[in-house]
């Protein structure tokens, strides 16, 4: 079972209080990490708390609590000290650990340059980029898009027609775990299951040249899992309408979603709009909505024929199953 894209009727608050104490040490060096970040952009602008806070309209002591790590302040909040400072606001947030040193270099130099060279120097990377990941693709396809796209139902069958193994990553995961997708996220939160996924998929990226691999709808939600399987595979999104979405996710068996229709569907709209972006990343789009099956398949099968090197095959014209 997938993560759930289609939304499920809402329930309370899960998570406990043993969990939001062990969240209060992070969220304290993540308060603490903003207020030397306020602290250094101000000594580089060489100004003092007082000058700050009249430029920025916030107390001096507010200030102070900031940059002892005491306060939590809002976006407003930082907003006003970053125009105060002349940075971007962006300047004043954590970017995290595990990034290495060039990755926050690039960062920096991209917020020197001016707007109207963005778009080159854009470019130039995406370029670069290209020629070094389109070996590294092999012939490895990916599905990605909501839960009822298709990706099992199409990815199974593309495997099959091209001889390639195919590989549900949520299954990966679970045989990992131990256990189904639902009870890990259950158990041990979805910042868990999101590192089992780049686990797996580095293993299964690193195990098969050639597969078909159907992966979970919030992939896109990791921004390095996403990147490393656009990087190391020929994606491909799957999508459809969103009521047909609903609907093939309920002819498989699942009524959940018919428990709040009306705010489902609201909330799988938004979904969509949410992730469009970052599914249209994909190196090609298929849209299944109002497709049959078969003829999904078909289209499916002549737009991967660049990517493993088979030639194309004819349309064929014939009643099926829609696509699922």
């Amino acid at each position: 079972m997938e993560t759930p894209d289609v939304p499920l009727a809402r329930k309370g608050p899960r998570r406990s209080d043993k969990a939001e104490a062990a969240l209060a040490p992070a969220a304290a060096r993540f308060v603490a990490e903003i207020g030397q970040m306020v602290r250094r952009g101000r000594a580089k602008r060489g100004i003092t708390r007082r000058r700050l806070a009249e430029d920025s309209g916030l107390s001096e002591r507010y200030l102070a609590q900031i940059e002892g790590g005491e306060g939590n302040p809002s976006v407003i909040v930082l907003k006003a000290i970053a125009e105060a400072i002349e940075v971007p606001v962006i300047d004043l947030i954590p970017r995290g650990a595990g990034r290495p040193q060039a990755f926050s270099d690039i960062l920096d130099l991209l917020a020197r340059a001016p707007a109207t060279e963005l778009p080159g120097i854009a470019a130039a990377i995406r370029e670069r980029l290209g020629a070094a990941s389109r070996a590294d693709r092999g012939r490895r396809i990916s599905l990605v898009g909501l839960r009822g796209a298709g990706k099992s139902t199409l990815g199974r069958a593309l495997a099959d027609h091209l001889g390639f193994p195919f590989i549900e990553l949520n299954r990966v995961i679970e045989q990992d775990y131990g256990a189904s997708v639902p009870l890990l996220i259950e158990m041990s939160g979805l910042n868990t299951f999101r590192r089992y996924e780049r686990t797996c998929l580095e293993r299964v990226i690193g195990e098969a040249d050639a597969a078909v691999i159907a992966t979970a709808g919030g992939i896109v939600a990791s921004a390095d899992t996403y990147t490393m399987l656009l990087r190391r595979t020929h994606a491909i999104w799957l999508k459809a309408k969103p009521d047909e979405h609903m609907s093939r996710v309920m002819r498989q068996g699942d009524f959940r979603p018919m428990a709040q229709n009306r705010e489902a569907m609201s909330d799988l709209i938004a979904i969509l709009e949410a992730r469009r972006d970052d599914y249209a990343r994909a190196g090609a789009v298929l849209d299944t909505s109002g497709e049959t099956m078969e003829r999904s398949l078909a289209r499916l099968i002549r737009l991967v024929a660049p990517y493993v090197g088979t030639p194309a095959p004819r349309a064929r014209r014939r009643k099926g199953a829609p696509a699922r």
